[in-house]
């Protein structure tokens, strides 16, 4: 009998100690995904209430957010780089920038054929001079020139970045790893539901004689915000490792 006891006492134990270290272990884990912010469940509040309201449909929104993740800058890259090429076509982009657009395959008024007017409305080109250089912002909210440049980076839509650049735009530029001559003008440009804006650097030192395929390479979404300068050899669209040129000079 006393046997049993002790057997059963251990075992007790044993089980006891498992079902403790199991909990703590519980405990510690990290949840999957993030904790839904306030915006999330607007959206969604507000999606739901779209589709319920026959605004558009659930296909709709399932063909524009593919639509819209799967553009990049590559149709802004070449209307610059076009635009460093031949000066008519730039007076065009300057002058009209929609009609500019159709050029390199963007209606910005129709981009999709289902998109909502507040998202293609009034559209500039911001051409930067050797005295003046331009950077884009949405001091309220996250208002994207997203049918010719794609969805907007993280750090764009952030209050940090936001509230930040217009403030103090060289601080926030050398951050980014811009640095400016005291001699250069930053204008900062606040983008608004009802306007959008893309910056058209310069032409960088060392592309002569090169083809409007190699110079859209180097003209990177950062670019066209504002935040950098394009360089011969960096290709990246991303904050990641640069690599080198695809159609590097004399191929």
């Amino acid at each position: 009998m006393s046997h049993d006891h002790d057997h059963n006492h251990n075992h007790n134990h044993n089980h006891n100690h498992d079902h403790d270290h199991d909990h703590d272990h519980d405990r510690t884990v990290k949840p999957m995904v993030d904790e839904i912010t306030d915006f999330e469940v607007l959206e969604i509040a507000l999606r739901e209430l779209c589709i319920e309201k026959g605004i558009f449909t659930t296909e709709d929104h399932r063909r524009f957010t593919e639509y819209a993740e799967h553009i990049g800058p590559a149709p802004a890259a070449r209307l610059v780089a076009r635009a460093w090429l031949d000066p008519d076509f730039k007076d065009l982009a300057l002058r009209e920038p929609m009609t500019a657009s159709k050029e390199v395959g963007v209606d910005w008024l129709e981009p999709t054929g289902f998109g909502t007017p507040s998202d293609f409305t009034a559209f500039e080109i911001l051409a930067d001079t050797p005295t003046l250089h331009h950077v884009i912002v949405c001091a309220l909210c996250s208002c994207y020139p997203r049918p010719i440049l794609g969805n907007s980076p993280e750090w764009y839509r952030t209050p940090n970045y936001r509230r930040r650049m217009v403030r103090w735009p060289r601080q926030v530029l050398a951050e980014f790893g811009l640095y400016l001559p005291d001699d250069v003008d930053v204008r900062v440009q606040d983008s608004n539901q009802k306007h959008r804006y893309m910056v058209m650097p310069m032409r960088p030192e060392g592309t002569d004689g090169w083809t409007e395929d190699q110079l859209t390479e180097i003209i990177t979404r950062d670019c066209l915000i504002g935040v950098a300068l394009p360089k011969p050899g960096v290709t990246a669209n991303v904050i990641v490792d640069t690599i080198p040129a695809i159609h590097p000079v004399g191929d």
